[in-house]
């Protein structure tokens, strides 16, 4: 069973337009054949909203995922700042409250339980170490629309860096997930052929036109969920959002 592959509705609030979404995507079926949910919000550092996934949005989620099927749901991230840890991001943006009053796991992917994986075609990352649940679960992306200073627009396929392990990425002290950042574009596109979204809720209620730990809101806000099973389809679109042209954005391109 597949949802479809893009849909965007106007942004109202979390719990009318996120199931709003969903339903439009027809996402119920695809859901309800999930044994494990992994819900994987864009948590880079502990700033709140818009540079960060609002955690009453991955509550409407979690509400809609119950309300179609028996999976266990999980919330998983690795932040990238040097100085936090993802548990401290986790209690400073009200997703450790929410998982204990919704009895859903929280999963810091900085420490997971790692697997190799290998693609040779890969000319930068041959191999990875990767989390073990990212190969065990339906990954539902929840980025943050946001201009990006290295990959012009960080949307659902950037988000699934926060799977990347520091004790492995991590380079010179700075960003958790820094060995990504020499080659930004064709990082992302090749962590994409390891992992990558089974399904996306972009928020763009609010979006961030310059810079993706601050700076400018969008002006007017962009007032949009965007998602389905495209995540290339959804960027783009995300890219749109912003003003800024796919074609010239190379791992969207």
């Amino acid at each position: 069973m597949t949802a479809s592959d893009f849909a965007r509705v106007p942004f109202t609030s979390f719990a009318e337009s996120v199931p709003a979404l969903l339903d439009a995507l027809d996402a119920g079926p695809l859901l309800a054949a999930q044994k494990q949910i992994l819900i994987k919000p864009n948590l880079v550092n502990a700033s709140p909203p818009p540079v960060t996934t609002p955690a009453a949005c991955c509550e409407a989620l979690a509400a809609y995922i119950r309300r179609h099927s028996k999976a266990r749901i999980v919330i998983a991230e690795g932040c990238g700042a040097a100085d936090l840890d993802t548990d401290e991001v986790f209690a400073r943006l009200g997703f450790t409250e929410l998982a204990a009053r919704l009895g859903i796991e929280l999963v810091d992917l900085n420490r997971a339980p790692l697997v190799e994986v290998a693609r040779p075609g890969c000319r930068h990352f041959p191999t990875m170490h990767l989390p073990a649940i990212a190969f065990e679960s339906f990954i539902l992306s929840v980025p943050v629309l946001k201009a990006h200073s290295l990959a012009d627009v960080t949307g659902t396929l950037k988000n699934m860096m926060g799977f990347v392990p520091p004790a492995h990425y991590q380079q010179g002290g700075h960003w958790k997930k820094s060995a990504f950042h020499r080659h930004m574009h064709a990082s992302i596109t090749e962590l994409n052929r390891y992992v990558t979204p089974a399904l996306t809720v972009l928020d763009g209620s609010v979006g961030l036109a310059e810079y993706h730990l601050g700076g400018a809101a969008c002006d007017p806000p962009a007032r949009v969920l965007l998602g389905g099973t495209d995540a290339l389809a959804i960027d783009r679109a995300a890219a749109d959002l912003l003003g800024l042209d796919w074609r010239r954005i190379p791992h969207l391109a």
